[in-house]
């Protein structure tokens, strides 16, 4: 017997997503692996009417996922955390390698800082609560599309948190960030664009680049959300 679970997802009734302005009109496929078949529902509905998105595939498991998301080819997959088998985070390790144009979400009823950062290392470009209304869900789907990492509010404050506490020394993949490279990488992690970035700390976007490149090649990641990941570790800055 499937096992019963709350159903934190709220479908609004008020019209269709609202429409942002400036994004491409260029429709993104975004797949979709959760194990309720009801939520998997009201997500496919939310986003085959949001304009811009079009839902490609539905996987009730990470062992699907892994068979099939390769070949669908999906732009943005959305990830339960607590699936039957293996877990999301786990999907979410395996395919990233293999899916390097794919931004995976999480999308889960978890809000402990350990879930939060097991998947942002495995690979999560984004984490959203389950409770996340329809427009914020949307509205996210564009922030990954152009290049952010969407955190539900209180995910992003605990993020946050992470970067006040002290730690004895600093990890060795740590060592080497310049003043301005934490600075930037901080922004980073505050879900800043690069835009963003270069208004905030007065810089061209080529040296906003520049920065980013030496950050990621500094702390080994390949990624927003692995950098972000790694600056959770870190001492705070004095």
């Amino acid at each position: 017997m499937k096992r019963q679970r709350a159903v934190s997802v709220e479908l609004t009734t008020s019209g269709p997503p609202r429409r942002v302005i400036g994004i491409s009109r260029v429709t993104v496929p975004v797949s979709i692996v959760e194990d309720d078949a009801s939520i998997r529902q009201i997500l496919t509905e939310w986003i085959n009417r949001a304009p811009g998105f079009h839902c490609e595939s539905v996987h009730d498991c990470a062992e699907s996922a892994l068979a099939r998301l390769p070949a669908e080819k999906p732009g943005i997959v959305l990830v339960d955390i607590n699936l039957p088998g293996q877990t999301g985070i786990e999907c979410v390790r395996r395919l990233k390698p293999v899916m390097n144009g794919a931004q995976f979400v999480m999308l889960t009823v978890y809000e402990d800082s350990a879930h939060i950062f097991d998947a942002l290392k495995a690979g999560a470009s984004g984490y959203l609560l389950k409770r996340t209304p329809c427009d914020e869900l949307i509205a996210s789907l564009h922030q990954v599309r152009e290049g952010g990492s969407p955190m539900t509010s209180f995910i992003a404050r605990k993020v946050v948190q992470s970067f006040h506490k002290t730690e004895p020394e600093k990890t060795a993949n740590a060592v080497g960030l310049s003043p301005r490279e934490r600075e930037v990488l901080e922004l980073l992690a505050r879900g800043y664009f690069y835009k963003e970035i270069t208004e905030a700390l007065s810089l061209s976007i080529s040296t906003v680049n520049t920065h980013i490149r030496r950050i990621y090649e500094k702390l080994h990641v390949h990624s927003r959300a692995q950098a972000v990941a790694k600056l959770a570790e870190m001492p705070a800055r004095k």
